[in-house]
């Protein structure tokens, strides 16, 4: 008789059953290094905008913009050609809350501290919130990240 070569049907459910374990503990780990990431973009977006309204201030002398997501020729396009997106989508804890991961709504704090949300709607609470009086620009949600920080706490840690 011949030695058949081959792998036994038990060696094979043995061999299916650790790449199930090993997937099971990989694919959270992926999706929590995607959030981490969007969270690193959204920093990165929140220091760009702020960059722009320091070269506006700087331009006009100690003057903060009055709205940052204004478009026009006379506006703050000149820094910022358009407001990048909020990437965060917060998979956190607080059920049926999902940020869009897209949102570039700017809530704009006035003089008087009231929020005027100037493109878009703030029902959400996604995208940015700026205060003309400061010139701060934070995340508009106050939800905690993958490292328990507040969103609205970036651009300030």
């Amino acid at each position: 008789m011949k030695k058949q070569k081959g792998f036994t049907l038990i060696e094979l459910m043995i061999v299916v059953a650790i790449i199930g374990i090993l997937s099971a503990v990989a694919i959270p780990k992926f999706a929590e290094m995607l959030e981490k990431a969007r969270e690193g973009a959204t920093k990165g977006n929140v220091g760009a905008i702020k960059s722009a309204i320091s070269i506006y201030y700087g331009d006009k002398q100690g003057v903060w913009p009055g709205n940052i997501a204004d478009t026009g020729p006379f506006g703050f396009s000149k820094y910022m050609e358009k407001i990048p997106p909020v990437k965060v989508t917060h998979q956190g804890l607080t059920p049926n809350v999902k940020l869009s991961g897209s949102s570039t709504v700017v809530t704009v704090i006035n003089l008087l501290g009231t929020a005027v949300p100037s493109i878009g709607t703030d029902a959400t609470n996604d995208g940015w919130r700026y205060n003309v009086a400061t010139g701060d620009v934070w995340v508009n949600n106050s939800l905690a990240d993958t490292n328990n920080v507040q969103y609205s706490a970036y651009g300030y840690e």
